[in-house]
Order: structure tokens, then sequence, then C-alpha cells
């Protein structure tokens, strides 16, 4: 995530530095209408005031951007350069995504190993119920004939007042108890999943459309409204209105492919598999 928002301001950079050469261009546009007598003063200063804005747009999204690069470098403990901007805006098609399972994820895993754990306690209880059989063995000398006479011993503990029968009872009852939790986990998980997997989907589907078919349009609109406007056909109104629906279009766009990102990333750490330790690692 620390990564994806580091693209996604680096993104905002490139739509800023593109906002200040079209506030330009149409300062220029203007500049070149006054001087004509085909347009009043007005114009001027009004795209004057856009580029004054969009420069200082601009100035914010490279403090961003350098505030994001330095998260992402401290975390990977080395300087961050331009970002990939194939990764950021690529968008899977409707569809594509595959399933991902929940009986691996950490959250199960975890309340597996509490049954085991518990399991396990069960065998040691009824491992306790058996009596320990001690075998003892020592020489004794005999008054009578002073002999030396060996003499062995058997000893089996019983189990009158404590035969284990209430420690089994309760670790069984932990057993039910953590098969209870283990359950619960996976269901959780599952609809953690599914919910999860929704918003994943409908990212990608609000990134589609805003990176696709709505931004070429508004990329169209504002090409024709340039042209109009230098060609005297478009008045300077519907330039900026043009200009002002694509920088929206396109902040959009980087917004969605962010949070489509997002939702990737918590999704994939939500059906993280738990790690298999080796036998010497238990």
């Amino acid at each position: 995530q620390t990564y994806n928002a580091a693209a996604a301001a680096q993104r905002r950079v490139i739509i800023a530095e593109d906002q200040v050469g079209i506030a330009a261009e149409v300062l220029r546009a203007a500049r070149v209408r006054v001087r004509a007598g085909r347009a009043s003063p007005l114009e001027e200063q009004r795209a004057d005031v856009a580029r004054v804005s969009a420069e200082g747009a601009l100035e914010r999204m490279r403090r961003s951007a350098a505030a994001a690069s330095g998260n992402l470098a401290r975390l990977l403990g080395m300087p961050v350069g331009q970002l990939d901007r194939s990764w950021f805006d690529a968008v899977p098609s409707a569809g594509t995504m595959r399933p991902m399972a929940t009986s691996g994820t950490l959250t199960v895993a975890a309340a597996r190993a509490d049954l085991d754990t518990a399991s396990a306690q069960v065998r040691l209880a009824r491992s306790q119920r058996v009596p320990d059989l001690t075998v003892s063995a020592s020489a004794r000398r005999l008054e009578q004939t002073n002999d030396v006479a060996a003499v062995f011993g058997i000893s089996i503990p019983l189990n009158v007042f404590n035969n284990g029968r209430a420690s089994i009872a309760v670790a069984e009852a932990q057993v039910e108890q953590s098969d209870a939790q283990r359950r619960i986990a996976l269901l959780d998980a599952e609809q953690d999943v599914a919910t999860m997997r929704a918003e994943a989907e409908n990212a990608a589907t609000t990134a589609r459309n805003a990176a696709g078919p709505a931004l070429a349009a508004a990329t169209e609109a504002a090409r024709i409204a340039r042209i109009g406007y230098r060609e005297g056909k478009f008045g300077q109104i519907d330039l900026l209105d043009a200009e002002r629906t694509l920088l929206e279009t396109r902040t959009a766009a980087i917004d969605a492919l962010a949070a489509h990102h997002d939702a990737q990333a918590r999704l994939e750490r939500l059906t993280a598999a738990a790690p298999h330790l080796k036998d010497d690692q238990r």
C-alpha cells in the first residue's frame, strides 16, 4: 500500500505538470486574442489566474509525492526513483479475478493450532490416568546372620480419589471450544474475503470506466475546445470548463486506480497463506 501511495502521488505530479503546460498554452492564446482585439482583457486575466493556480497545484503535488516516496524509501531501506507506471495503470478485465481460498489463511491456521494444542492436552490427561510403575532396589544387612541381602521393591500408586476424569473432561471441553472457534474463524475469514473481493472488483470496474471511456471523452472534448478557442469558435468559459472537466476526470482515474490497488493489496494480505514450519522449527 505504501508503494501504491507513492505511485499514485507520482502520477498526480504528471497530471499537474500537464495542467501547467495547458494553462500556459491557454494564456498565450488569450493574449493573442486580446492583442488582436478579438477578446476582452478579462480573458487574459482569467487565463493568468488559471496558470497560477495550476503552478500552485503542481507544487503541492510534488511535495506530496516527495513525502510518499520518502515513506517508501524508509520502508525499503533504499532510495526510490520513478516507479512503474505500467503496473499502476494495469486493471484486470471483468471476471478475471482468481478465486482465493481461506482455509490456509493465518487466522484459520492460528485457530487450527489452538485446536491441535487442546487435542494434545486431552492425550496428556488420558496418559496421566495410567499409574507410573516404580521399581526400586537396595541392599540390607541381616542382624541375625550378619548377611547382606538384596531387596527389590515395586510400587504402584492407586488413584482412588483422583482418577484423572476431571482433567480429561476439562481438556475435552477445551477441544470443543477450540473447534468451535476454528469454525467461527473460518466463517469470518470467508465473509471478510467475500466482502473484500467485492470491493476490489468494484474498484476495478470504477478504474476501468474512469481510465477508459470517460477519460477518452474528456480528453477529446478539451482538445476540441482548445482548437475552437484559438480559432475564435468557442469562448473562454467553454475552454476552461472543458479543461476543468478533463482535470477532474484524470484525477478521478488516478483515485480509482489507487483504490483498486489498495483493495487488491488488502485482499491478498487477508488471504495470505500461513507459513509451513519445518520439524526443527516446531
